[in-house]
């Protein structure tokens, strides 16, 4: 790589005002161990901003109340909360409407969704599904599940050394049996940012629908579904400074007025009687039962907070810091990068010679440094490269070139531990 120039006045590790932001989250001004927190788990779970804090504060002191089935007046407010956060999301995806959006638990809960509403009424035996190396195990397993109640076909598009999907047969993959390809945008494990517009443009040149899991992507990049041109989008709240247990997915609105119901229960019906239920339009046919109301308020928060910085800075600051990190871990002797795909988002995932990425993580806290070890729900790309586990720091645009020296320094001192 290059001479780092970071920290110029041109750089983008100057066009935002980090230590603004850093004041927003409470979390990050702590000690663990002794040392200051450097928080570098993103990909994992980010931390929340006050922001979305006290819009979580305030629906729960002011707003407490079920939606869309009272007609009193904090019914009525925590109505117009919730659906003005999905709202937020249409706009933040560029959906079309507000009934593309479905609000579920997260991107594990809308692949499953998807699958058994979506695929499973229209997967015969023999029928492939296509995904990729790549994936975390939310999008491995349902699928698996699929074809095992199906008799389906599990297709599977390999990966190079670097990280990066093997395309070279991909076309060859695409058949007039797949039913969908099903495939993240950013890799979790590795941090490749996969060319997901172009595979999906051949895909639909075939008729084959397409899943895309956002979950690695929207906190660090601009997405845009009708660009995309994707059937069905997934991602989840809390790796976007939003709270656990809320996510949402964007489905094209003529696939969803064609689906299923997948849950049954309050608010997905207009009407019941023993012999026959009607269900409810889009997109509340798919959100059964109480919904998760403050989380959803909180993700609209988060995404009025992301917008706040701007998305396009955002990508820029954290892939400044990437690389900064890139090229500082890329000079320490017996230090192994995973993943050197030249399209990467805001993770670095390593190995120390001789030392357990287990190992690795229980000294890092001991210096304050939080990082993950693991196989990141990703075993197959583990597999791939031989290994049982990396450690894998992961960035967000609250982090310093600083925290990435404490990195370096926790590293050095592994090291020195193990000599």
């Amino acid at each position: 790589m290059t001479q780092s120039t970071f920290k110029t006045p041109s750089s983008p590790l100057n066009d935002i005002d980090v230590a603004a932001i850093r004041r927003d989250f409470p979390v990050l001004h702590q000690e663990v161990n002794g040392h200051p927190l450097v928080y570098l788990d993103n990909a994992a779970s980010s931390q929340k901003p006050v922001q979305v804090i006290e819009a979580i504060d305030h629906y729960y002191r002011m707003d407490n109340a079920n939606v869309h089935r009272g007609v009193h007046r904090l019914s009525q407010r925590a109505t117009d909360a919730y659906e003005g956060a999905r709202s937020k999301v249409r706009q933040f995806v560029n959906a079309k409407s507000d009934k593309e959006i479905v609000f579920v638990r997260g991107a594990t809960e809308a692949v499953n969704l998807i699958a058994q509403s979506f695929v499973r009424p229209n997967i015969e035996p023999g029928d492939e599904i296509l995904i990729s190396y790549l994936e975390h195990h939310a999008n491995i397993v349902p699928w698996q599940m699929l074809c095992e109640q199906t008799g389906a076909k599990l297709n599977v598009i390999p990966m190079l050394e670097s990280g990066e999907l093997d395309l070279s047969g991909f076309d060859s993959l695409l058949t007039d049996k797949t039913k969908i390809m099903a495939v993240g945008q950013v890799s979790n494990a590795l941090g490749t940012v996969n060319p997901v517009k172009e595979m999906i443009a051949k895909a639909k040149a075939k008729g084959i629908p397409v899943l895309i899991d956002g979950a690695q992507a929207v906190p660090h990049m601009q997405v845009d579904v009708q660009d995309l041109d994707c059937d069905f989008y997934v991602f989840s709240g809390h790796k976007m400074f939003a709270p656990t247990g809320i996510g949402a997915f964007y489905g094209k609105q003529s696939l969803l007025e064609a689906m299923p119901p997948w849950q049954g229960g309050g608010d997905m019906i207009l009407s019941v009687s023993f012999e026959h239920t009607e269900y409810n339009a889009v997109p509340y046919k798919f959100e059964a039962g109480t919904p998760h109301i403050a989380g959803a308020i909180g993700l609209g928060a988060a995404i009025d907070y992301m917008q706040s910085i701007g998305i396009a800075n955002i990508t820029a600051y954290e892939h400044a810091l990437l690389s900064y990190a890139t090229e500082k871990v890329s000079a320490m002797a017996d230090v192994r990068i995973i993943g050197t795909a030249q399209n990467k988002a805001s993770v670095l995932s390593f190995m120390i010679e001789d030392v357990h990425p287990h190992d690795v993580g229980t000294i890092f806290d001991q210096q304050g440094v939080a990082i993950r070890a693991g196989h990141h729900c990703a075993q197959p790309v583990m597999q791939f490269y031989g290994i049982a586990a990396t450690a894998r720091a992961s960035f967000a645009f609250y982090n310093t070139e600083q925290e990435v020296d404490s990195l370096i320094k926790a590293i050095k001192t592994t090291q020195e531990l193990f000599a």
